[in-house]
């Protein structure tokens, strides 16, 4: 640790940190609650399919199988869905015209765990009880995401706490950074919004749980807890799992050959069982129902999608260096911004990707420059655990690219064949922003912590003017909830 680090816990009390996470939280809060509202219903990222199914999963309703749209979500998309983020102004209208089309496709969705829907589909019953009604029911379920985000920042500061314990910078930048973070993700009904929050949590338990001598059965209960909650939140977390379980096996053997195996049979009993039941109880389900542990057949038929011979995985264009840059490019400007589009274009300007692509690219390669050595052993582990999720992630994605013939699905496709979307790895954002931060740090090490939260404030500044800028238009949409 360098004079910088260790100036900071002088700086301020523990009561004082408590108020700033609070106040980024309340931030948080205000700004999904505002570009909720700004964004009018149904985007083109999926979210009539996700909206059927929390109003699906509201009345107890768990599809065992591609089924269509359900009348009730059919009645909110055809009055309320706007066509402005698929075509100019003079044709976009509030209202679906296209529903009836709508009403005949199945919801391709509806072998996804289970998690957020039950969550969005009690919240959505809630609203009902409330006498809401109409637009207003729709923007409620969409509001939903203020919740997840204003705990998302506290557990931000939670996994800052554990990783850097003596580092003021880092512990709130991690916080300030999930506050005000543009990806669009958080203004939608999806189920991408609960991965970063569940796999947070399991994140802080596995990084307390991995550096405890004796771990006990209660942290080994809610870290199992918290590994099934992942699971159950999104099926594109698997291999944060992998890794995960990777990273509990790693530990027994080191533990079996140290003849201290005892020390962990209770923790590890209550992790696995904690995290296996859940897990297992839903894959069962997806096998009866879907024909797969994971359900992912079923999409993947009705989209068109086929397995390609190992012979022609290599002439995928990732293997070349403009696609490779068009992979990570791509997918590091989706991971900080989303994927809206607005007028049948990406909602994105060239210049503001670029600063994105870059400034990570950079950082990244400052975390992966040897900087880990310099670290106390925990903070290591930690460090090197956040890694190997961020590269299990990016990985995942660029072979499911690789092993898929597209055929005539629109994305994926052909002519792109590339899983760009950053909301598809959410779930490792929180080990994302902790070595982000980490990079940063080590960058502006020769400074003090006074000079780093300046670069820290121009930062959050540049992203919500940035979002500010990038989003404009869609304010003055007659289709929103500032409009109703």
């Amino acid at each position: 640790m360098n004079a910088a680090d260790t100036e900071s816990p002088a700086v301020l009390s523990g009561g004082r940190e408590r108020i700033i996470i609070t106040l980024l939280s309340c931030i948080a809060a205000v700004h999904v609650f505002i570009f909720c509202a700004a964004f009018p219903p149904i985007n083109n990222v999926d979210e009539s399919a996700h909206f059927d199914l929390a109003v699906k999963y509201s009345h107890g309703h768990l599809p065992g199988r591609l089924e269509p749209r359900s009348d009730e979500a059919l009645g909110y998309i055809r009055i309320y869905a706007s066509q402005e983020y698929f075509w100019p102004p003079v044709q976009a209208a509030p209202g679906l015209p296209g529903g009836e089309v709508e009403s005949q496709r199945a919801n391709h969705e509806s072998s996804q765990p289970p998690l957020y829907y039950a969550l969005a589909g009690f919240w959505w019953k809630m609203g009902q009880w409330f006498g809401f009604g109409g637009g207003t029911l729709f923007y409620w379920l969409r509001f939903l995401n203020i919740m997840f985000v204003a705990a998302l920042v506290w557990l931000g500061y939670f996994a800052a706490r554990t990783v850097f314990p003596e580092n003021l910078f880092a512990r709130l930048a991690v916080p300030a950074l999930l506050a005000f973070l543009p990806q669009t993700a958080f203004y939608s009904i999806n189920n991408d919004v609960l991965s970063p929050l569940c796999f947070g949590a399991a994140f802080v338990c596995l990084a307390r749980w991995l550096r405890a001598e004796t771990p006990g059965a209660w942290l080994g209960a809610i870290t199992g807890i918290t590994l099934a909650a992942t699971f159950l939140a999104k099926m594109s977390n698997l291999p944060l799992l992998a890794v995960s379980a990777a990273a509990v096996l790693f530990k027994i053997i080191r533990y079996s050959k140290m003849k201290k195996l005892r020390a962990l049979t209770s923790s590890f009993a209550s992790l696995y069982f904690c995290a296996a039941l859940p897990m297992a109880a839903w894959a069962t389900w997806c096998q009866i129902h879907f024909g797969d542990f994971t359900g992912s057949g079923a999409k993947a038929r009705y989209l068109g999608w086929t397995l390609k011979p190992a012979g022609e995985w290599w002439h995928h264009p990732i293997f070349t260096p403009h696609g490779a840059w068009t992979f990570v490019s791509r997918l590091v400007a989706t991971f900080w911004q989303g994927e809206f589009w607005w007028h049948g274009k990406p909602l994105a300007l060239p210049f503001v990707d670029m600063i994105y692509i870059l400034t990570t690219l950079v950082v990244v390669a400052m975390v992966l420059a040897g900087h880990f050595s310099r670290t106390e052993e925990a903070q290591r582990q930690a460090l090197c655990f956040a890694l190997a999720n961020l590269v299990a992630a990016v990985a995942f994605l660029a072979s499911l690219s690789i092993l898929y013939d597209f055929n005539d699905c629109f994305y994926p496709s052909r002519e792109h064949p590339y899983f760009t979307s950053g909301r598809l790895m959410l779930g490792a954002l929180i080990p994302f922003l902790l070595l982000f931060v980490f990079g940063l740090d080590r960058a502006l090490s020769r400074f003090r912590n006074r000079a780093k939260f300046l670069v820290l404030v121009g930062t959050v500044l540049f992203m919500l003017n940035s979002e500010i800028v990038v989003d404009w238009p869609v304010f003055f949409s007659k289709g929103n909830w500032f409009h109703m």
